[in-house]
């Protein structure tokens, strides 16, 4: 029914600022089609758009300061559409505007919805990994990036304190599967049954009873893509803080900056991919689910070690 994340829009305290920092972590400007925004959009179609905080034409913010004002979610055609226009009535925030439907999840951020395909098959792909009894790469080598061009948005993290409502919400209302879960403190969903691990995960923490953005991640081709890209931001002197590392749960390969868009912007690969027949596991959150390993505070692009250990 939803087949992944469209567009995102920001209301930012700083556009200059932003624009020079999705400019470095490498996501292409293009002509904005909304008048005093700007807009960046990626290989599988996805965008996002940037305000000026106080735009009086974005939705109400879900926390204060740079921030994430709406999500627009991809529906797979009018069937689909219709059934979601059905499922969200009495939704708070419902309103059909011709072919765009909106509503505000309980964490009271927008969500909108708009018929669309993201592209899942892209001239893009990386070079084989070899490993032992599986050789995909022959006569050529790894490649190197001198920084990262993200294909697409891959998903979004919110701050949820009212977990339970949230999950129930994006499952029931809007179709998402649970892919996996930290009991009490998180649920990772898809949005289509077979698809990559997760396009949202909804986090609660004991010391955070407010709703907010936590980050957004984006896909790139391979690890190599992830530690060029994560290099070139420390190059250009943003705030690396952790990365590269890898996620057991998801199997992801990241690297995380904080961004003057209000929460981290990721750089990710190799997550798992999932069909009906998975079952979701269910952990007690610990360190060691989130990093298998991890490098605090990036690496250096000159000396290409541990910024914190220089």
């Amino acid at each position: 029914m939803i087949n992944g994340i469209k567009t995102l829009k920001f209301g930012v305290e700083d556009r200059e600022k932003c624009q020079n920092f999705a400019t470095d972590f490498g996501l292409e400007e293009v002509s904005s089609d909304i008048e005093g925004t700007t807009k960046f959009s990626m290989d599988n179609g996805s965008a996002i758009y940037v305000y000026d905080k106080d735009d009086t034409r974005l939705p109400p913010a879900f926390e204060d300061g740079s921030t994430l004002r709406e999500v627009t979610w991809a529906v797979d055609d009018q069937e689909s559409f219709d059934t979601l226009k059905d499922r969200l009535q009495g939704v708070d925030g419902y309103k059909v505007d011709t072919d765009i439907l909106y509503c505000r999840d309980p964490n009271g951020l927008t969500l909108s919805f708009e018929i669309s395909v993201m592209q899942t098959s892209l001239d893009q792909a990386s070079a084989g990994i070899n490993q032992y009894g599986s050789i995909n790469r022959i006569n050529e080598a790894s490649p190197v990036y001198e920084k990262a061009a993200p294909l697409g948005i891959g998903h979004v993290v919110l701050f949820s304190p009212n977990l339970v409502a949230a999950q129930t919400f994006y499952e029931d209302k809007l179709g998402f599967y649970l892919s996996d879960a930290y009991n009490n403190r998180g649920a990772f969903l898809r949005c289509s049954a077979e698809g990559w691990h997760h396009n949202l995960f909804l986090l609660k923490l004991p010391h955070k009873d407010t709703p907010g953005l936590n980050h957004v991640a984006f896909i790139v081709r391979d690890i190599h893509e992830v530690i060029g890209g994560g290099l070139h931001m420390n190059r250009k002197k943003w705030d690396s803080f952790i990365g590269p590392g890898r996620h057991p749960v998801s199997s992801a390969y990241f690297w995380y900056v904080h961004s003057p868009f209000g929460g981290a912007f990721e750089y990710y690969t190799n997550d798992d991919y999932l069909t009906p027949e998975w079952q979701a596991r269910h952990y007690d959150y610990s360190l060691d689910l989130f990093t298998e390993w991890a490098v605090e505070g990036g690496i250096d692009d000159t000396t290409r070690r541990q910024i914190n250990n220089m």
